[in-house]
């Protein structure tokens, strides 16, 4: 009999067609043989990438086949949509039975519940993972002291007596796992967000980079650098870095630009759009993947996203933005950092990558491709 995981997703959204670790983690669940169910809440987005209210079927099988069960909030919903309380918690997981227990986020109110259940069922193993950070969260006085001081970090020590181990998905959201919450420092760990192995595979046959490298209109002997997302006031590094490619003296290193651009950048973005700017608009995720198989290079100056580790997982090189506790990218040789935010420190560092690519493309392919693969992130996920 197979062993298995249930991936309970009521922290936050969860998105059917997406390459979240919500999505990735039972997908590859399922591939390694094990039994994979998945328990969410309404919360999603559409296909404008908009954050919507999901209205369709409560129990159904997403794209890998694998069964969902959507949990509605609670009544009145204004109060219990904050403090993240269902309908139906208990029932879903008596249902689904459990041999491991994967929660993405310890973060909503009903978690109570679920340590109800594991002490009835104490054979069952747990994970949670967090997506939390000093960046993304806890920005202000309400979210910090009240949201996460004192409700999330109940809801953390509530299930901890019942897990096996607390995963941060980058080293500041271990960290925050640990000052934040104050959960002990030898049940927190970290499992990186990776690459979709089979879109990483799919992407890497030889015709695609041929096919990609036509459709941007550029030749065999360029130099190819990619970026992209959405392009905002998280993003305005974008516009320096699209400047500086236009500097250079090298006509063979042309800078692909994807993803939306906010309005009030717009005329400044496509100012800058020439012969080796190339703006190529939104891309869907498998997309992105063949974006990455015709780079040389990837730079990424603004917020990290899940595309940094995607471009690694995909044995590209890459210039990333430092900043403290995302400095898991580097796998010794395959990166190098904007240590600043202006267009002499971008050209310095465009141009060391470009002088040392072969060598960072040996060490990206050598770890990165590992590293940062979601089939062994799976695996990680459950050995702890």
């Amino acid at each position: 009999m197979k062993n298995k995981v249930v991936h309970l997703c009521l922290a936050n959204f969860y998105t059917d067609g997406y390459s979240y670790q919500e999505n990735m983690l039972p997908k590859f669940h399922q591939k390694l043989g094990y039994e994979t169910a998945i328990i969410a809440s309404l919360d999603t987005f559409n296909k404008a990438g908009q954050f919507v209210q999901y209205s369709g079927d409560l129990v159904y099988r997403n794209e890998y086949d694998i069964p969902v069960r959507r949990l509605p909030y609670r009544s009145p919903e204004k109060l219990y949509r904050i403090l993240r309380r269902y309908q139906g918690v208990r029932e879903a997981l008596e249902q689904a039975k459990p041999d491991m227990l994967f929660i993405h986020g310890c973060q909503f109110s009903d978690i109570d519940i679920v340590a109800d259940y594991l002490k009835a069922h104490p054979d069952v193993k747990v994970y949670v993972d967090n997506h939390a950070d000093f960046n993304n969260s806890a920005t202000n006085y309400l979210s910090k002291n009240i949201l996460h001081r004192r409700i999330w970090k109940r809801c953390a020590h509530v299930i901890e007596p019942y897990t096996s181990k607390f995963y941060g998905v980058v080293p500041a959201r271990v960290d925050f796992l640990e000052e934040m919450y104050g959960l002990p420092a030898h049940k927190c760990d970290l499992l990186v967000m990776g690459a979709d192995d089979d879109a990483v595979e799919k992407a890497l046959r030889p015709e695609v980079r041929a096919k990609r490298r036509r459709a941007y209109g550029v030749s065999d002997d360029d130099i190819v650098i990619v970026t992209g997302g959405k392009i905002d006031h998280n993003k305005p590094q974008v516009l320096t870095l699209m400047c500086v490619v236009n500097s250079l003296s090298d006509s063979r290193v042309k800078l692909i630009v994807f993803g939306s651009v906010a309005d009030d950048l717009k005329a400044e973005f496509d100012s800058s759009l020439t012969d080796k700017v190339i703006h190529i608009g939104w891309r869907k995720s498998e997309d992105i993947y063949e974006d990455f198989a015709a780079a040389d290079l990837v730079a990424f100056p603004g917020l990290h996203s899940v595309l940094w580790e995607q471009s690694v997982g995909m044995g590209v090189p890459g210039v990333f933005k430092r900043i403290e506790g995302f400095e898991h990218i580097d796998l010794g040789g395959n990166c190098l950092f904007f240590e600043k935010d202006d267009a002499q420190e971008y050209t310095t560092r465009i141009l060391a990558a470009l002088n040392t690519l072969d060598e960072m493309k040996t060490v990206a392919v050598a770890k990165g491709m590992k590293t940062f693969s979601y089939r062994e992130i799976a695996k990680r996920a459950l050995e702890g």
